[in-house]
């Protein structure tokens, strides 16, 4: 397989920098088999039936952008340059991984000035990144970034406009709650509690697990033969209440829908098994293109994805290739918004 294999062309006026509202009024391309239906996310209740289970992931994304100063005592004098840092993961010992831009005024060390309550020192640097340990941890820690930090919008929006005080809302679920990603799983954006309870009203189930979504999930394929992409690895938890929520409902007839390719991967991470699924926490990397064997996804409800992105590949896994391109071609011709902001889509092989 060849990342051009995974390529189309996409007007930039389709790129969405702002979600519609109300939430479930964004479009949603149902794809079933080779029909293509537009419909919106509100219609879900007439679309999906009693005994599916909704497969949502519950992360909650930090306000992971920080901008900070470095000084610097040098012969001429003090010296300050300005600093940008994204955090990526936690660390066992409390500090963190980050993104810094530039990078290159970073020394080991060296102390970041965020706010008069934050900063960090500099305990490593890495060729890509470094390592921060902050000043304040546990509660103090989650309030000071609170205060200081902004969403880390993907780069496709942040590249056309400035994260701001609605993205605080916009760019999280109404049922985030675990704190740890640092971008959001983004097919769940369109659902509020209203069209949940509609949902809940006529037999659709909702079954709650946990992946903190890395910033690696915007990094490009950078090689032609997919085979040698090596994934991002990201934490997730399946726990044995949602295990057995999910092997319930397959016994039972209902179809296993995870709502977004995050929780996707997470399930199928942790199952042991055609139809079987345990208990699982840890790093997943898992990497699904065409040829993977589903083991228990039968649907998926998903954004539009980046050309030669590992995403893409993940849908032409579930549906065809050729059928996932037939998709986005109508997607684009329809004018459907794309990406993390924009409409969706429900795929059901």
């Amino acid at each position: 397989m060849k990342l051009s294999d995974f390529d189309f062309d996409l007007p930039e006026d389709l790129i969405a920098t702002r979600p519609v509202r109300p939430r479930p009024a964004a479009r949603l391309l149902l794809a079933q088999g080779s029909r293509i239906e537009d419909r919106h996310v509100s219609d879900l209740p007439d679309i999906l039936r009693a005994g599916d289970l909704l497969v949502i992931n519950t992360t909650k994304v930090i306000p992971a952008r920080l901008t900070g100063q470095r000084h610097r005592d040098t012969a001429q004098g003090p010296v300050s340059a300005r600093i940008e840092v994204t955090l990526t993961e936690p660390q066992p010992d409390g500090s963190w991984r980050a993104l810094a831009k530039p990078l290159r005024k970073l020394a080991q060390g060296e102390e970041i000035i965020f706010t008069d309550a934050l900063r960090a020192e500099v305990v490593a640097r890495n060729p890509d990144d470094v390592v921060l340990r902050f000043n304040l941890a546990g509660e103090a820690f989650d309030a000071a970034l609170d205060a200081a930090g902004q969403m880390p919008l993907p780069p496709y929006i942040a590249g056309r406009r400035a994260a701001d005080a609605q993205d605080r809302e916009d760019y999280q679920t109404v049922f985030a709650r675990t704190p740890g990603a640092v971008a959001a799983p983004t097919a769940s954006l369109h659902f509020d509690a209203a069209l949940m309870a509609q949902l809940r009203e006529i037999g659709v189930e909702f079954c709650e697990v946990t992946l903190h979504v890395g910033a690696g999930t915007f990094l490009p394929v950078k090689v032609d033969d997919v085979r040698d992409h090596k994934m991002h690895a990201e934490w997730g938890q399946v726990t044995a209440q949602a295990a057995d929520q999910i092997m319930a409902a397959r016994k039972a007839g209902g179809r296993i829908i995870p709502v977004g390719t995050t929780a996707l991967r997470l399930i199928e991470t942790a199952a042991t098994g055609p139809g079987q699924i345990a208990a699982w926490a840890g790093k997943t990397d898992i990497f699904i293109t065409p040829g993977f064997s589903f083991q228990l996804a039968d649907a998926l409800m998903t954004n539009f994805h980046l050309p030669k992105s590992t995403l893409m590949m993940l849908v032409s896994a579930l549906m065809g290739r050729d059928q996932i391109m037939d998709i986005y071609a109508h997607a684009i011709a329809e004018r459907y918004r794309f990406f993390s902001y924009g409409d969706a889509s429900l795929l059901i092989p």
